[in-house]
C-alpha cells in the first residue's frame, strides 16, 4: 500500500514555517539591538555623570552614593573602559560591572571585589597579564593597581574576597570564557594597589 502525499497540501504550511522562522529571527535581532543600545546609553550617561564628580584637588572619602555609580574601570593595555556600579544584579551586570556588595570600596583597606560577565566586558580579561595595572576613577579620585595573579576557582570559593588588611582588588567573572551555558568556575585576577 503507497501512501501518496500531494506536495500541494503541504505548501501552506511550509510558508507558515517561513513566516514563523522569519518573524521569531527578526525579533530576535531586535532584542540584541535594544540591549546593544540600552548598554551603550548607560555606560555613556553613567560616565558623563562620573566626569562632573571626580574632583581635582584632595580626593573624599569614598562613599557609596544613592545612584550606585562607583566610578569607572579601566585596564589601558586591554581597552577596557566600563563604569561600575553598586551590586551583581542581572540588570546591573548586564549593563555595567558590579561592586560586590560587603566588599571595601575603593581608597579603603581591605579587598574591593568587581563581578563582571564574561561575554561582555570582562571578556578582555582572558589576556591580562602579571603587571598589568587597572584604573579605578571614583568621585573620591583616582586609584591604581597592578595585577599580581589570576587563578581559576570554583564557584562556591568566595575566599577570594576576603581582606588581608591590605588595599587590594579582585575582579572575578566567570570561565571558560568561551564555555556556553552557565559556567562551571570563576576566574579571578587579584590586584594591589600602586601608590
Amino acid at each position: 500500500m503507497k501512501i501518496l502525499i500531494q506536495a500541494k497540501s503541504l505548501r501552506p504550511a511550509l510558508l507558515w514555517t517561513q513566516r514563523a522562522l522569519v518573524a521569531g529571527a527578526i525579533l530576535m535581532l531586535g532584542y540584541c539591538g535594544f540591549v546593544l543600545l540600552d548598554t551603550w546609553i548607560f555606560q555613556a550617561r553613567e560616565t558623563a555623570a562620573l566626569e562632573r564628580f571626580v574632583p581635582s584637588e584632595a580626593p573624599l572619602p569614598p562613599a557609596v552614593p544613592e545612584d550606585g555609580l562607583i566610578g569607572r574601570m579601566q585596564v589601558e593595555r586591554l581597552g577596557v573602559s566600563v563604569v561600575v556600579m553598586e551590586g551583581t544584579s542581572d540588570k546591573t551586570l548586564r549593563r555595567a560591572v558590579g561592586h560586590i556588595a560587603g566588599t571595601a570600596l575603593p581608597g579603603h583597606t581591605g579587598n574591593i571585589g568587581i563581578a563582571g560577565h564574561r561575554d561582555t566586558f570582562f571578556r578582555p580579561l582572558r589576556n591580562i597579564k602579571s603587571s598589568d595595572v587597572i584604573m579605578l576613577t571614583t568621585r573620591g579620585g583616582e586609584y591604581r593597581y597592578r595585577v599580581v595573579s589570576t587563578k581559576i576557582v570554583h564557584p562556591d570559593n568566595v575566599a577570594v574576597l576576603n581582606s588581608d588588611g591590605n588595599e587590594i582588588l579582585t575582579l572575578v567573572t566567570c570561565y571558560p570564557f568561551y564555555f556556553l551555558g552557565s559556567a562551571p568556575e570563576r576566574f579571578i585576577v587579584r590586584a594591589e594597589r600602586v601608590l
